[in-house]
């Protein structure tokens, strides 16, 4: 693990700081509506998201941050289903900006090949910029290659492959080729999506390719088994904290410092995982006295709610810090 990830965060809101310069305010809102209409709508495009330089700068300025601390999130769960593993090598597919490969190297210390693989090359520009203002080596050393993500993508081999926010912008066809192809080229394999309804069925979809292409399921699930969420009457997601910077605030139209970022994820390998005994599905319920926890158990045991009171000693104080996300019971120190 990398002991560095707040400075990395710091020195991601530093690079991102005078993004807007120069840029008209009418136009940087007029970019950030469209992104938002984007993001939040159901309608894959299969085509480049972002066109323009300012395009580019509203979607960092409105979106990096928060994609930043969910990839982190996810790759939290990978990381602590493998201690002892770290990726010599990563691809970043629709990586953008590249918020993704900000997140692996807050995750993992160095050395690390990187490359970024996005559509828009202004997309690639940018981040670009953002990566040689940072002061980690394997992001000044990153690749930022001009891709077509979907049907046709192929991906060079990789310890680690993530697909961030990006299978809503594509057709069913090209979502399952780029997750088959993520499948057959990464050791480990990251994907994440908005924390939505719609966001977890993609997912869920594609946990189920994973596991089907001889892959094991390391986070966040216990077990490699059936999903037993029931469609439509629920969904799996978990949140991240996100610290806003003012700039941060000016986009988005906010005042807090900071907001709840909503994420979707799996994390898959093709090496031995220690996947966690349960997972803590909701933000737990502190009461008078006990401690509602929501859990996913192992296969078989399915959705479970544990009451965890003051007559459980040391357990009990750790259901009150306990995080939505977190495994249960917790892990020995």
């Amino acid at each position: 693990m990398n002991a560095s990830a707040p400075t990395t965060a710091e020195a991601l809101r530093s690079a991102l700081a005078g993004l807007l310069d120069g840029l008209p305010p009418k136009q940087a809102a007029a970019a950030v509506e469209r992104l938002i209409a984007n993001y939040r709508g159901r309608t894959p495009t299969d085509a480049p998201v972002l066109r323009d330089r300012s395009d580019v700068a509203a979607y960092a300025a409105y979106r990096m941050p928060a994609t930043f601390e969910a990839v982190r999130g996810a790759l939290g769960g990978l990381a602590g289903a493998a201690p002892q593993w770290a990726p010599a090598s990563h691809v970043d597919v629709g990586g953008g900006t590249g918020a993704a490969t900000w997140a692996v190297d807050a995750t993992w210390d160095g050395p690390r090949t990187t490359t970024v693989l996005d559509w828009a090359e202004p997309a690639l520009a940018l981040g670009r910029e953002l990566a040689g203002a940072s002061g980690s080596p394997v992001l000044r050393s990153a690749e930022w290659r001009r891709a077509v993500i979907g049907s046709g993508t192929t991906l060079p081999e990789a310890d680690l492959v993530t697909v961030s926010y990006v299978l809503n912008e594509l057709t069913a066809e090209a979502r399952r080729a780029v997750v088959a192809e993520a499948a057959r080229a990464g050791q480990a394999v990251v994907l994440i999506e908005p924390g939505t309804p719609d966001g977890y069925l993609r997912i869920r979809e594609a946990r189920d390719q994973l596991i089907a292409a001889g892959l094991r399921v390391a986070a966040p699930c216990p077990h490699d088994g059936t999903c037993p969420i029931e469609v439509g009457q629920d969904w799996c997601h978990f949140s991240a904290r996100v610290s806003r910077s003012s700039l941060h605030r000016q986009v988005k139209g906010g005042s807090l410092a900071y907001e709840d970022e909503k994420f979707s994820y799996v994390a898959a390998t093709r090496f031995p995982v220690q996947p966690v005994p349960s997972r803590i599905t909701r933000k737990p319920q502190i009461r008078k006295g006990l401690v509602l926890l929501d859990l996913c158990g192992p296969q078989g045991e399915g959705l479970t709610r544990s009451t965890v009171t003051k007559r459980h000693g040391d357990l009990y104080k750790a259901a009150r810090d306990a995080e939505w996300g977190e495994q249960w019971p917790p892990a020995a120190p």
